[in-house]
């Protein structure tokens, strides 16, 4: 069990970092709930043919819904020390700038679109990557105050 003086001793990075964790396991789950996620009946494991949406918006498939569970996970596991914390946000940020790009250049009904990807995820992983990579910067020196 944690106590009031281990959640104190967590630096301000690792404490984001575990609330950001906790966001893609969320959004992890969601993605295989029906209902939350429309035209749930349609997902594929991966490609651009499944035509299930995340809050109606997000294009998802079981792919897609495993990465953000594992991502999740990752960010637990990293989040036990402030430089790992610090590691997760900007490493993390720079992944979800390269399937920004990625989502740019490949066009949404090929092959090559295999996670699947629409507009509205690529605007949202352009959010993450911007958001991540400074959370890190700025957090990832702070210290707690003990």
């Amino acid at each position: 069990m944690h106590s009031e003086r281990d959640t104190a001793a967590r630096s301000p990075v690792q404490l984001v970092t575990m609330v950001v964790s906790a966001v893609f396991l969320l959004v992890g789950v969601l993605g295989f709930i029906p209902g939350v996620t429309t035209d749930y009946d349609s997902m594929s494991f991966a490609g651009h043919e499944s035509s299930a949406m995340l809050l109606g918006l997000f294009q998802v498939s079981v792919l897609h819904n495993i990465v953000h569970l594992l991502f999740g996970v990752v960010g637990f596991a990293m989040a036990r020390s402030a430089g790992g914390a610090r590691a997760f946000l900007i490493g993390g940020g720079l992944v979800y700038l390269v399937l920004w790009i990625y989502g740019l250049v490949v066009d949404h009904d090929s092959t090559a679109n295999f996670v699947p990807l629409n507009t509205a995820d690529n605007w949202l992983h352009l959010i993450l990557a911007v958001g991540m990579i400074l959370l890190g910067v700025v957090l990832g020196g702070a210290r707690s105050r003990t």
